[in-house]
């Protein structure tokens, strides 16, 4: 006959992964901040950053971060940030509000 199976012990250990994860996640996302060079912004400007980021639903400008974040993992910090650049400038056409919401993080990556 098999063992029943303790759920209860089961769930703890499920909960404790999930917890631990969820740290690594926050404690991640601050060390992403500090690199980025995102700290020097207020808590304010930050949350404004991210919230335009969130909203943004153009795959354009989407896809123009996602390759700057990934040249940012890569090391290619520099050539990532003048070639983002070079991109952006292409892209004032938008509209007013979206552009500042792209600004707060390119500035403190493009000086680190």
């Amino acid at each position: 006959m098999r063992k029943p199976r303790d759920y209860d012990t089961e769930l703890k250990a499920l909960n404790d992964k999930a917890r631990q994860l969820k740290t690594r996640k926050t404690s991640q996302l601050g060390e992403l901040v500090a690199a980025t060079g995102a700290d020097a912004l207020t808590v304010e400007e930050l949350a404004g950053a991210l919230l335009a980021i969130a909203a943004t639903s153009d795959p354009a400008k989407r896809e123009v971060w996602r390759k700057r974040g990934a040249a940012f993992f890569s090391g290619e910090r520099e050539a990532g940030a003048g070639s983002t650049r070079q991109g952006a400038g292409s892209e004032p056409g938008g509209s007013a509000a979206e552009p500042r919401g792209d600004e707060p993080p390119r500035s403190p990556s493009g000086t680190a």
